[in-house]
């Protein structure tokens, strides 16, 4: 009976154990997926790698750098195109700064010397410049034939100065002055000797043209050059008003100043 008693505890003892034993396993298992779980949860929110954080934080820096160097190269680019463009004269700069300036001044009474100073500033491409008095000559004026004109009167007299309106701006940029006057009584008029005393002609050269009714330059130019100092003048010509520009324009190339090239 003992006997019997002592298998039935045993059989129990072990059925119990067997039930234990499903039951922790039963138990076990949900923890382990959970914790199969949790890990994959913890792999897909979990902090990156350093590496993977250097690679991320260096993405910006590269853009930024590479912006930086971008526009350097374009500021540069845009420096070096400036600079270029400031070493390019404008369009005639060399030939006004570089060449030789001319001038063209005439005095003309009744229109005949001032065609002939039109022809010489249109061949060469000069400037033009009028002497004007500041009181007109009238017909009266110019009446050679009355001893008390004022014409007669200022040829007469060596120390008159008759008053130009006006002046030559930046007379010192010229290196050439081609300056045309009427003949009269053998002379310059006294008001191109107010032109000539008005301004420093020194290192200039000067070249003399005249019209008239016949006679010619005469010793008008050489009078005149006592007037100046340190200028170059060359000799004159007397010329026509009625001469064509080819015509002046000859003498003018003649000169020997390579003007018209």
């Amino acid at each position: 009976m003992k006997k019997t008693i002592t298998f039935l505890l045993s059989l129990f003892m072990i059925i119990s154990l067997v039930a234990c034993g499903n039951t922790s396993a039963q138990t076990e298992q949900p923890s382990a997926e959970s914790n199969s779980a949790g890990s994959s949860v913890s792999e897909e929110t979990s902090v990156p790698a350093e590496s993977e954080l250097e690679t991320e934080s260096a993405q910006p820096d590269e853009t930024q750098e590479t912006a930086g160097i971008t526009e350097i190269a374009e500021t540069t680019e845009i420096t070096e195109i400036t600079e270029t463009a400031a070493d390019i004269p404008e369009s005639g700069t060399d030939a006004e700064t570089e060449g030789t300036k001319v001038l063209v001044a005439y005095f003309s009474a009744t229109n005949t010397t001032e065609g002939v100073a039109e022809h010489i500033a249109n061949g060469l491409n000069a400037d033009l410049y009028e002497i004007i008095p500041e009181e007109p000559y009238t017909d009266e004026d110019l009446d050679y034939n009355d001893n008390n004109s004022r014409s007669t009167l200022e040829m007469n007299d060596t120390s008159s100065r008759p008053a130009i309106a006006g002046s030559v701006e930046n007379m010192e940029q010229y290196t050439i002055v081609f300056l045309g006057y009427p003949i009269w009584w053998g002379e310059a008029p006294r008001i191109v000797s107010t032109f000539v005393e008005s301004y420093d002609f020194s290192g200039k050269t000067i070249v003399p043209f005249c019209t008239s009714g016949g006679s010619g330059i005469g010793s008008s130019a050489s009078n005149l050059e006592q007037l100046t100092s340190g200028a170059t003048w060359l000799e004159g010509r007397r010329l026509n008003g009625s001469d064509s520009q080819d015509i002046v324009m000859e003498w003018v190339n003649g000169l020997g100043l390579n003007l018209g090239e």
